[in-house]
């Protein structure tokens, strides 16, 4: 290593100095200022979006640090999009942290080093730098989803993530040391030359192999793993919800994509098996799983951050089939579905934080009967999310959904698309319902409406600019697919 290999780490390094700084003005500026500190917060993503433009591509791409990080363009995809989900969470927070009489300087700080855990995520090119990469964010959030410390629901969703992710950690860490007892490497590079020339594990790698996955499948929410979702989703503030719905599940799969991506995945050699069965096997029956459980346990949810919880596990499902295709098309939809899911997610997240702004529980679905009489625009805004995470058209998520099943067709898993198309029409009930207590329902005399409303002008500004992205990459989404396409070219696909 030499100074140089620090050049296209600047962004990572700026990003960390930033949140040290805003930890520390933090202790000066107490509970005041929560809008100067979001300010600088996204400031800071800001500047950190520029460096990794201008900075993080350098050519031909090399890995770096040892070769434990490479920053090709599929990094530059994934960083950037969690650095958009950071910034319009923490501009969404900023009115939520002054309503509930919370410090912003810390929560901004925490979710900055988060989103820089995610960053290495993205970029790592060794098992050890893609741990200290998810511990990273993992520790960060663990915190978030406690922050609001007076809040019973907020400890206890905390403490089970806790946990439990504690729990996962082991197993992927354990399965690492595993990997590296029977292969002697931790390099993604030497790892998948490993494989390619020799593609039958000894039992000890394949036992470090199937770890692993369990430990990726734990972060994704994916069936059996995903008991945590619900209860942490629940418990967190609003827009921790929303944050953790999308950045580090978009992570979790720029991770994934490096272990198992198509031909070039670390652990993808030919007629590699986890077990008696080929590791597309394996995914499938978790997607298929996920599918089906998350959109029949949503059905019964009136909570509407629960319901969402078990929605996101549904969409873990669906985004499984993008690297159960291994082909260039199943992972560049993915890039494409992650970029569209965290636009109609935290779209969707941003109304239940709006209208717990303005006076609504914003807890249960019946807490939304008669929106659509009171409030309109806000009502059409939500419905526009349903329908895009549902996946009608012309919204996005239909477009998103068209490439993952168009990619999982191409491969040959046509039993699991037809999961997949089924468990998307299972989930129209529970996406509805929330619309049918909008427009066709009137909320009981005991729920009186607010006397006087509060507009939260910069969570407005965020939602609205989710539906116009939402409804223009549904309607022209060229652009998208050319950027992801774009992305795998540095890696081989």
């Amino acid at each position: 290593m030499d100074l140089r290999d620090f050049v296209p780490f600047i962004p990572e390094i700026f990003l960390a100095v930033a949140g040290l700084i805003l930890l520390l003005a933090s202790l000066a500026a107490g509970r005041r200022g929560s809008r100067l500190m979001a300010i600088l917060a996204v400031a800071s993503l800001g500047i950190t979006a520029i460096l990794i433009w201008t900075l993080g591509r350098p050519e031909p791409v090399e890995p770096i640090l040892g070769g434990m990080l490479v920053f090709d363009n599929l990094a530059v995809f994934f960083q950037l999009l969690v650095l958009a989900a950071s910034a319009i969470a923490i501009i969404m927070s900023a009115g939520y942290l002054e309503r509930g009489g919370y410090s912003s300087g810390e929560y901004c700080s925490l979710i900055l080093f988060a989103t820089l855990g995610m960053l290495v995520m993205a970029s790592g090119a060794n098992l050890v730098s893609l741990y200290v990469g998810l511990e990273l964010m993992a520790l960060s959030v663990y915190v978030l989803v406690g922050y609001f410390k007076l809040e019973i629901k907020s400890n206890e969703g905390a403490v089970k993530y806790f946990v439990l992710g504690a729990l996962s950690s082991g197993v992927l860490l354990y399965g690492i040391s595993l990997v590296y007892g029977g292969l002697g490497t931790l390099s993604l590079a030497e790892i998948r030359a490993s494989l390619a020339a020799d593609p039958a594990l000894s039992p000890m790698a394949g036992l470090g192999v199937i770890l692993v996955a369990f430990g990726m499948l734990f972060k994704i929410a994916a069936v059996p793993f995903h008991v945590w979702t619900p209860d942490a989703y629940e418990g967190a503030p609003t827009p921790i919800t929303a944050f953790m719905s999308v950045g580090p599940k978009a992570a979790a799969f720029a991770m994934f994509l490096r272990l198992f991506a198509g031909e070039v995945g670390a652990f993808q050699g030919n007629g590699l098996h986890v077990g008696p069965l080929p590791w597309q096997h394996v995914l499938w029956l978790a997607a298929a799983a996920t599918m089906i459980y998350g959109n029949v346990a949503a059905l019964t949810q009136t909570n509407i951050k629960r319901m969402l919880a078990y929605s996101s596990i549904a969409h873990g499902g669906y985004a499984l089939m993008g690297i159960i295709a291994a082909s260039a098309m199943g992972t560049w939809s993915l890039l494409v579905y992650m970029l569209i899911y965290t636009f109609m997610n935290l779209g969707a997240f941003g109304f239940v934080i709006l209208l717990e702004s303005k006076g609504y529980a914003g807890e249960t679905i019946a807490d939304y009967a008669g929106l659509a009489r009171r409030h309109p625009a806000a009502a059409a805004g939500m419905l526009l999310f349903m329908l895009a995470l549902a996946g009608i058209p012309p919204t996005a998520g239909f477009m998103g959904k068209l490439y993952l099943f168009g990619a999982a067709v191409q491969a040959g898993y046509i039993k699991l698309v037809v999961i997949a198309v089924i468990m998307s029409a299972v989930s129209l009930f529970y996406y509805f319902r929330v619309v049918v207590q909008m427009y066709f329902r009137q909320p009981e005399e005991s729920d009186a409406a607010p006397a006087e409303l509060q507009h939260d002008r910069w969570a407005e500004a965020m939602i609205g600019l989710c539906a116009v992205l939402t409804l223009l990459i549904g309607l022209y989404p060229a652009p998208v697919v050319s950027w992801a396409q774009a992305g795998l070219k540095a890696i081989g696909l």
